[in-house]
């Protein structure tokens, strides 16, 4: 069977070693005798704001950021950052937590941290399986400071995937070590990526690495999968459960490999897609059109690849990964994103959204609505008649949403509301034409651009999402109008989360009933039950679920005829706004 290695975007911390927050403050002078000082960081009092320029900036910057990721406190992928300014936060993070700093960060080491930090985190199980081997004694990982695991996780990832001299790397990762926290930490960095250097010299030779083989029972083949794979063990279960184990594999494929990314022109700006192919044109940033949706680009070096261990491009820089980060960092750097001309929205949420089918004049409630990805492309389908709802439980997220929508030129039919769904509609039975429930959910199938959250989710975590999508679905419900459309979708790929929270949802609610989405979206993307489905492996896209449920009229309703205009209601909207 195939070992599969790619790397690549946030982390949760290991469930064997948890980081105090103390580690991470800013550098103080030494502390008093009498006082624990925290392990994984050196500290002196000298060397608060002082200057290195042996240690590698990259390096130096990766290592602070997963330490940061650790603790929930930042994201792997720094061209979230804003392009200019990005750099100089890395380096004031590595300032406070390390106590020097080093050289400034260019672009190329910022995209070098963006790879490394996305690849030690998508790989951990991988890199942290190599690093128990070589280390040869499980308690001396069990043991290893937060900090010298993430340089050893830097200096694997640097000699397994990266086309970088490998002496260098050894040199430049023991460094960091003994500046960082001391010289016998730099020793023992230096002992176990020697090891792995003379194994990728024999890598070509048959078990050349010490990786575990797929055989035993069903746990034990999970367990392995786990492994070689880098997921954790109870997702490669339930996948084999569902899809079977080849299919599980080229899904774990799917989600290691290089993230896809697509730009939506922005139309309520008149910027159609036309322009931005011309604008992109004009940035050489290569691409090609959606063949589902008329607003979308793919960026087309950001086409998801894979790399097999064994092959020649194993062991080679990833100028896939590299370029996609260049030309999204080109787009970034010519503010097209600045200026509200188009965004960075994956094709399978467009879909959803034709599955809503807006319409002009229509009053649509977007329930769970922040940040506004579909809020402010369902308004831009609205084209200045009738209004968008959002509704959503956190109110910071909720300002983004309004200040996007502000920039696409969108916001005169976007009003929004800081709720819990489940209060407002109990409190206000306000009724609209379509309501879209984009529901919390795992996040199962995109994980290829949120690396992060497989190490972040559990078993325990989808029984109580389960149970939060059934409370919301009822509560959705509640304001849809008679004749009116529900649309609930998510972000994940599992039958729990999808085909059977609607199968519920209609037992409890027979008045509603599903109308097939095959007049909305591709015939590809529709399952036997009527449902969208967008599948990762076969589609090339993230996977995204979503089903089109119609309230039925009474029958009093439907004989009923209005005599005389009905008075105009205050809208419970207009005291909930903010």
């Amino acid at each position: 069977m195939a070992q599969v290695i790619s790397f690549g975007l946030r982390i949760q911390c290991s469930d064997t070693r948890r980081i105090s927050s103390e580690r991470l403050k800013v550098a103080k002078p030494r502390p008093k005798s009498n006082t624990a000082i925290p392990t994984g960081t050196r500290w002196s009092a000298n060397r608060t704001h002082s200057i290195n320029l042996e240690i590698s900036p990259h390096r130096a910057a990766s290592a602070v950021r997963l330490m940061r990721i650790e603790l929930g406190g930042a994201f792997a992928d720094l061209l979230n950052e804003k392009g200019k300014g990005s750099g100089d936060n890395e380096m004031g993070y590595v300032e406070r937590t390390l106590g020097f700093r080093t050289r400034d960060l260019d672009d190329r080491d910022l995209r070098l941290v963006t790879d490394i930090v996305g690849g030690a985190i998508r790989w951990r199980r991988y890199l942290d399986h190599l690093i128990v081997s070589l280390c040869n004694d499980s308690k001396t990982f069990k043991s290893m400071e937060p900090l010298l695991l993430q340089i050893l996780r830097i200096g694997f990832y640097e000699i397994l995937n990266l086309d970088m001299p490998p002496y260098a790397v050894v040199h430049e990762n023991v460094r960091l070590a003994k500046v960082a926290l001391r010289p016998g930490a730099g020793n023992l960095v230096n002992a176990i990526l020697r090891k792995l250097v003379l194994l990728k010299v024999c890598v070509q030779e048959k078990n050349s690495l010490p990786l575990p083989k797929v055989e035993g029972d069903d746990r034990s083949q999970a367990r392995a999968l786990a492994t070689l794979y880098s997921h954790p063990v109870w997702m490669v279960r339930r996948w084999t459960k569902y899809l079977g184990q080849e299919e599980a594999i080229k899904l774990m494929m799917w989600n290691n490999s290089v993230p896809c990314f697509s730009l939506r022109a922005n139309s309520g700006k008149g910027f159609t897609r036309a322009d931005l192919v011309m604008r992109l044109k004009t940035l050489k940033v290569p691409h090609e059109l959606s063949p589902h949706l008329d607003n979308f680009v793919r960026i087309k070096t950001g086409m998801q690849t894979s790399m097999v261990l064994g092959s020649d491009l194993c062991f080679q820089y990833s100028p896939v990964l590299n370029f996609w980060i260049c030309s999204l960092q080109i787009v970034i750097q010519a503010q097209l994103l600045k200026e509200g001309l188009c965004s960075v929205q994956d094709e399978s949420a467009g879909l959803i959204v034709s599955v809503v089918d807006p319409q002009p004049g229509e009053s649509i409630i977007d329930c769970c609505a922040a940040p506004g990805g579909k809020t402010v492309f369902m308004a831009s389908c609205l084209r200045g008649q009738g209004m968008v709802h959002a509704i959503d439980i956190n109110e910071g997220r909720l300002r983004i949403l309004k200040e996007t929508a502000k920039l696409l030129l969108v916001d005169d039919v976007i009003t929004t509301v800081h709720a819990d769904l489940r209060t407002f509609a109990k409190n206000n039975p306000v009724k609209s034409d379509k309501v879209l429930l984009d529901a919390p959910c795992s996040g199962l199938g995109v994980l290829s651009k949120r690396a992060d959250l497989r190490w972040n989710r559990s078993l325990e975590d989808m029984e109580q999402l389960k149970n939060l999508q059934n409370k919301l679905l009822d509560a959705a419900a509640i304001l849809v109008k008679p004749g009116g459309v529900l649309v609930y979708s998510t972000c994940s790929i599992d039958p729990e989360e999808n085909e059977e929270r609607v199968a519920a949802f209609l037992q409890r609610h027979p008045e509603f009933c599903i109308d097939p989405v095959g007049k909305y979206v591709p015939s590809d993307f529709v399952t036997e039950a009527g449902f969208y489905l967008s599948n990762p492996v076969k589609h090339s896209l993230d996977g995204a679920f979503a089903a089109r449920l119609v309230r039925s009229i009474p029958i009093k309703m439907k004989q009923m005829k209005i005599t005389e205009p009905q008075s105009k209601e205050r809208s419970p909207f207009q005291d909930q706004s903010s």
